[in-house]
């Protein structure tokens, strides 16, 4: 009966983990770029039951079964899916359409500066010319850091080249990777590589004018989270219908009126 408790315990535990993730993605339903996390669940390894040193079997340990320990968060993975596009009319706004990511070069504390990667299209240029995001971080060209004349009508291509006035100025650096699970997330729309990440060449389109949005749906996240609620209700239960029993046996069995 106190295997029913543990069992009901991490059942909820894994509820309020999916919990958390919902809301995140509920939370985020509205910003630019933005991937749908999803959670995975599994079952704990299986704990072998043993009788021990039981004279049956001439005092050996000996198993006689399997005990399931209940559930854990298998893993929290990112769905890279499309999200859609708004038009804004923006001369920096851009969306990609397609896989890969925007270049950024961030500035660190100790006044170094590393590499992270977004699908955040939201960027503007600040008075020396310089196409940043909202943070402030520098967007990549090949050629580092892009500068554009201030007073010039910017225009960027479907394959990311940058002209001011008509005149080429740079290309966008779009970088792709072979396996997603070599990247993380860092924040809600930063992304940057783990050891074992292999770049390879972004196969997308540009779209200027354009951001695109987050890919979580709402709907599909509410109903989950409602499936969510419902399954956290049920550990409650059984956790007191585990504890009555408990109760039962502690106080009314044996009991002599």
């Amino acid at each position: 009966m106190v295997r029913g408790l543990y069992t009901a315990y991490t059942g909820m535990v894994n509820e309020q983990k999916r919990l958390d993730v919902i809301s995140n993605n509920l939370a985020n339903s509205a910003t630019v770029g933005y991937k749908t996390e999803r959670v995975a669940n599994q079952a704990f390894d299986d704990m072998l039951t043993v009788k021990i040193r039981d004279n049956s079997t001439g005092y050996c340990n000996q198993p006689i079964g399997n005990m399931s320990l209940g559930v854990k968060i298998g893993e929290t993975y990112t769905d890279y899916g499309q999200g859609a596009f708004v038009e804004t009319g923006n001369t920096f706004d851009l969306a990609i359409d397609g896989q890969g990511f925007f270049t950024l070069r961030c500035p660190t504390k100790d006044g170094s500066s590393v590499t992270r990667y977004t699908r955040n299209g939201c960027f503007k240029m600040t008075q020396d010319g310089y196409i940043v995001d909202v943070n402030g971080n520098h967007l990549q060209g090949s050629g580092g850091d892009i500068q554009v004349p201030v007073d010039a009508t910017i225009t960027i291509d479907s394959m990311g080249g940058i002209y001011a006035n008509g005149a080429y100025v740079d290309t966008l650096a779009m970088t792709d990777f072979e396996d997603y699970d070599y990247i993380e997330k860092y924040g809600d729309n930063l992304y940057q590589v783990v050891d074992g990440a292999t770049e390879k060449t972004a196969t997308c389109y540009i779209n200027q004018g354009y951001t695109e949005q987050s890919n979580v749906n709402v709907v599909s996240e509410m109903v989950d989270m409602i499936t969510v609620t419902r399954a956290y209700e049920a550990g409650q239960k059984v956790m007191q219908t585990v504890d009555d029993m408990l109760d039962a046996s502690c106080n009314s069995i044996g009991r002599i009126s």
